[in-house]
């Protein structure tokens, strides 16, 4: 097996907070279920998201966003989620 380097790019990127920068539930077109864990269906699925979560929709598919996880915007504009353990290992801010 050959190794592989990631290419160096900058992204774009900001923590989901419910409540304080709602405005990414818009953006993304994120389902935010506020108080109320509902089930939530999709084109192919049907989803269950707890209270206080969020489901985003991705190119791979739709997926669960926990409070605290970091939105990235894709080299082509896609967006997803990123948990912060994941993000902080990978990611540093980028200098001015």
């Amino acid at each position: 097996m050959r190794s592989y380097r990631k290419k160096p790019i900058v992204i774009q990127a900001e923590q989901w907070e419910p409540g304080i920068n709602d405005h990414i539930v818009e953006e993304t077109g994120m389902i935010n279920r506020g108080d109320l864990g509902t089930g939530v269906s999709t084109e192919n699925h049907h989803y269950f998201v707890p209270a206080g979560y969020g489901l985003i929709p991705t190119l791979e598919g739709a997926y669960i966003v926990t409070p605290g996880d970091w939105i990235i915007v894709g080299i082509k504009g896609e967006r997803y989620p990123c948990k912060p353990d994941i993000f902080e290992a990978t990611y540093g801010e980028e200098e001015s």
